[in-house]
């Protein structure tokens, strides 16, 4: 074989790693991004008790997250802030599932006793966060699963240790969709969005209530999304600390 062929073949073969090189390190930046979850909303959050001078306690739920179709999992990060000046006191975060969203696992949390649920709500996860931080933060990673034939609420609500008070309270605030993927591997959803379940034909929206602006939380869970009713929600209905 001649030295000119013999450079030509080699130019061929470096050229080609070179461009399977390229197309690798292009690949991996998206597959990256494909957990993102967008930046945390404290959307449908108030206060409730009076936190202590110098404490202001919030939570954030992510903008987005994603059900798998066929597994109807899902994962969402849970995120506690003090955006005070001042540390907190010993703190505990609630992670509450309502409707086609239920809560299967918190890492580090305990599982609440079903007895102990607030009314309205299939599953619950107790966070002990201990003393938080001014200006600090603690994030916990939630996987849940999401029944895309029903609407599905979640609820934070940032208590005392004792469970005496509820300074802070996200939700039931709902993630959904206005239009459903049925047929895709994976559905994304909105926070603050209702959902509108997909139907057994794939485009019929099915009923999940007495009527379409009626909440399928029951009583005290609907009278709970009215202003100034959280308080009394988790008053009435607290669940037991952890032994």
């Amino acid at each position: 074989m001649s030295s000119r062929r013999r450079d030509r073949r080699l130019a061929v073969v470096t050229g080609s790693l070179v461009t399977a090189s390229f197309s690798a390190v292009m690949i991996l930046p998206f597959t990256a991004a494909a957990d993102d979850q967008g930046p945390g909303s404290s959307k449908g959050g108030k206060a409730v008790d009076q936190a202590p001078e110098g404490v202001k306690l919030t939570t954030t739920l992510p903008e987005k997250i994603s059900v798998d179709n066929s597994s109807q999992k899902t994962s969402i990060t849970a995120t506690v802030k003090n955006e005070g000046t001042k540390e907190s006191d010993d703190i505990r975060l609630l992670v509450v599932g309502f409707d086609g969203l239920k809560v299967s696992g918190v890492k580090g949390c305990d599982a609440i006793a079903e007895k102990d649920l607030p009314a309205g709500s299939n599953s619950g996860f107790s966070c002990p966060v201990g003393a938080l931080g001014a200006g600090k933060s603690t994030s916990y990673a939630v996987d849940a699963t999401f029944d895309l034939g029903k609407t599905g609420k979640i609820c934070l609500p940032v208590q005392s240790a004792d469970g005496k008070k509820t300074f802070w309270q996200q939700g039931p605030v709902p993630f959904g969709t206005t239009n459903p993927s049925p047929n895709a591997p994976a559905t994304p959803l909105l926070l603050g969005t209702d959902n509108k379940p997909v139907g057994p034909g794939g485009d019929q929206l099915p009923k999940t209530g007495a009527g379409r602006d009626v909440l399928p939380l029951g009583a005290a869970g609907a009278a709970l999304i009215a202003a100034g009713a959280a308080g009394v929600w988790w008053s009435q209905r607290r669940p037991r600390q952890p032994s």
